[in-house]
């Protein structure tokens, strides 16, 4: 039976393959966003049952099936609660812990390839396993930390400030060397039989990586933190692609390869649009001299407060209207509100469209699937490059939870941390009115100036309070 079958785990990991590209290709757009999901659970569940037909000749026990399928069935139920359970605020923080796992993963499996390798004869074929293993170990051991730290940040229980140390360059170069040099003597004892020693320098190496990943991503400030965790993503990938190599699993190598490029694609693509090198981004403290982050010039000037009824006026009155949406959306959980609010004044012939920076939020197209799960029509939401030529001509710009991403001084105050990142111009626009709880800085620790602007008029008060007070004005 298991002799008919033999050829049928071949066939599975190449469609499983075909679906996880046709996931990809999906998830680039909210319309066919739930179609790329229902692919890569599809092409998932293929490539989970191949290999269970591959293992099927190895586990002839009761024992090795209990100990594949219990840790199987319970993290599918914790993972199932948990995505349940899990707001839109805390999906960022759920990924870049998702990601730690991956390479917490792709440590264990390193290390115990290094203690029972079963690899194939020949010097050559043991000179390239334990590379193999080296390799993933450390790609492993940096995705985990680093992921940590990450998900740490966005859960606010790590500081979203960067940390600067003195010579901090010369120390991940350090690290870095030490990685790879001490690959040498891992593969020579192994070649000379010694079996206790190289699994200690694996472990030791384990210990710098993930040291090296701690700190890559300590010394990177809240305003780059969805690169950061699109950069994670793609750690994540080529962690998985080693840990396929470690065993031998040509559809662990292709999905891990995909996932680690399309990771890197994306945050090249982020870095772009941020003005931003990616090698900046990776070695942390962009823009920020070393030991110090710098100061920002101080806001002169007095905050104009504004009402739900004042608002709700200057709306009905308008003709153009863009919406900025930021993570304090999310937080208030008003996009349904919002959605509605936008809705009733289209239906009266005002035009209402919503401004989508790159990094808003605390993950990449965080806002894109917060709008999408409110109802709102994919072809009002337009990217920053899109709708920042509008600006001028728009008479009311609502800028709901967002802040850096709005920051005038990232044009004009040159010692401030996110300088040269382009941002949603709102200040261009006839009035500009924010909605925020307090005079808190964003993210990043940065001030802002547009909050004391003279066409600027500050709204405070949970957002989704607010914005019903508004509707109901404007249905009154």
């Amino acid at each position: 039976m298991l002799e008919a079958l033999s050829g049928v785990p071949t066939v599975a990991y190449l469609g499983a393959g075909i679906l996880f590209i046709l996931s990809l290709g999906g998830l680039a757009h909210p319309e066919s966003a739930r179609r790329g999901n229902l692919y890569g659970v599809v092409g998932m569940s293929a490539a989970i049952a191949a290999t269970f037909l591959l293992g099927a000749p190895y586990m002839g026990t009761l024992l090795p099936w209990l100990l594949v399928l219990v840790p199987l069935i319970a993290g599918g139920i914790i993972g199932a609660v948990m995505a349940q359970r899990v707001a839109m605020t805390g999906m960022p923080e759920l990924v870049a812990l998702l990601h730690s796992f991956v390479g917490l993963a792709a440590v264990l499996v390193g290390i115990s390839s290094a203690v029972d390798p079963h690899m194939g004869q020949g010097t050559g074929a043991v000179v390239v396993h334990h590379l193999e293993i080296w390799l993933g170990v450390a790609i492993g051991a940096v995705t985990f930390t680093g992921s940590l730290v990450a998900w740490g940040k966005l859960k606010g229980t790590v500081t979203g400030k960067p940390l600067l140390l003195s010579g901090r360059h010369g120390l991940n170069a350090l690290m870095l060397a030490s990685i790879l040099g001490l690959a040498i003597p891992f593969i020579l004892l192994t070649l000379n039989g010694v079996a206790v020693v190289p699994v200690l320098l694996l472990v030791g190496m384990t210990v710098l990586a993930g040291l090296l990943g701690w700190h890559l991503v300590m010394a990177i400030g809240g305003a780059d933190m969805p690169v950061v965790v699109s950069l994670l993503n793609s750690y994540s990938g080529w962690a998985a692609a080693s840990a396929g190599f470690m065993l031998a699993n040509d559809l662990l190598i292709i999905t891990g390869a995909l996932v680690g490029s399309s990771g890197a694609i994306l945050s090249y693509i982020m870095c772009a649009a941020m003005n931003r090198s990616i090698w900046n981004v990776v070695f942390g403290g962009f823009g920020a001299d070393a030991g110090k982050a710098p100061a920002a010039a101080q806001i002169e000037g007095e905050v104009t407060p504004t009402t739900a009824a004042d608002v709700a006026a200057q709306a009905k009155g308008a003709k153009e209207i863009i919406i900025v949406p930021g993570y304090g959306l999310a937080v208030a959980r008003a996009q349904h509100l919002v959605n509605e609010f936008s809705s009733i004044l289209r239906k009266e012939g005002i035009k209402v469209r919503y401004a989508i920076h790159p990094v808003a939020g605390r993950l990449p197209g965080h806002m894109n699937v917060l709008l999408a799960e409110a109802g709102v029509p994919y072809d009002i939401v337009l990217e920053m490059d899109e709708i920042n030529c509008d600006m001028p001509s728009t008479d009311l710009v609502l800028v709901i939870g967002a802040n850096d991403i709005v920051n005038p001084g990232a044009e004009t105050d040159a010692a401030s941390p996110i300088y040269g990142m382009p941002v949603l111009q709102v200040w261009k626009s006839g009035t500009v009115v924010v909605f925020k709880r307090g005079m808190a800085a964003g993210y990043a620790g940065v001030e802002n100036p547009l909050f004391v602007g003279s066409n600027t008029r500050m709204l405070f008060g949970d957002a989704k309070d607010s914005i019903a007070a508004i509707l109901a004005e404007i249905r009154a």
